[in-house]
């Protein structure tokens, strides 16, 4: 009878192994890594003509050009996709009032057209620039010789917004 005490507790203790082993039952051991902070960085940038005329063509008279530059930069940690949009504009001369702008440091044109029809009311997309970069924008603005007198005392404006928004991750390293 002693020997049957003995080994009972054993192949009770076997058998249970073997029910657990045979069943699937996994007893797996996971851990958690938390991300301890994510902050996003603001997109900004720094424009040479921030709250002023970008030109002023008072007094222009058929045939006369206005030329005028500014300068945008990336002051943001990130790449950025820049975008000009016109928000609003008015011109009475129509055809007769023609303006160029050109990404000087890409040597490339940006607009050519008539004055206050940039995109009417879309972004005009000015490419990628990277962190601290710069890029100048040259301003042309002519007023037809062939605009008559009538045109006298008329007055045209226009005001942007230049955008920064974020680039294709892929583009930061």
């Amino acid at each position: 009878m002693k020997s049957f005490k003995i080994l009972l507790p054993i192949a009770t203790a076997v058998g249970a192994s073997a029910i657990a082993v045979s069943s699937g039952a996994t007893y797996p051991s996971t851990r958690s890594v938390t991300i301890s902070s994510v902050a996003s960085g603001p997109l900004t940038q720094a424009n040479s003509r921030d709250r002023a005329a970008i030109f002023d063509a008072s007094n222009i008279k058929p045939g006369d050009v206005v030329n005028a530059s500014l300068t945008i930069r990336n002051t943001a940690t990130r790449f950025v996709r820049l975008q000009l949009t016109e928000t609003e504009s008015v011109n009475p001369f129509g055809g007769g009032l023609s303006m160029v702008i050109t990404n000087t440091t890409a040597e490339r044109v940006v607009y050519a057209g008539t004055f206050g029809d940039l995109a009417a009311g879309g972004s005009t997309d000015l490419g990628v620039v990277g962190p601290g970069e710069a890029n100048d924008y040259a301003f042309r603005v002519e007023l037809d010789p062939a605009v008559t007198n009538t045109g006298q005392g008329r007055t045209a404006a226009a005001s942007f917004q230049w955008q920064s928004v974020q680039a294709d991750p892929s583009t930061d390293d």
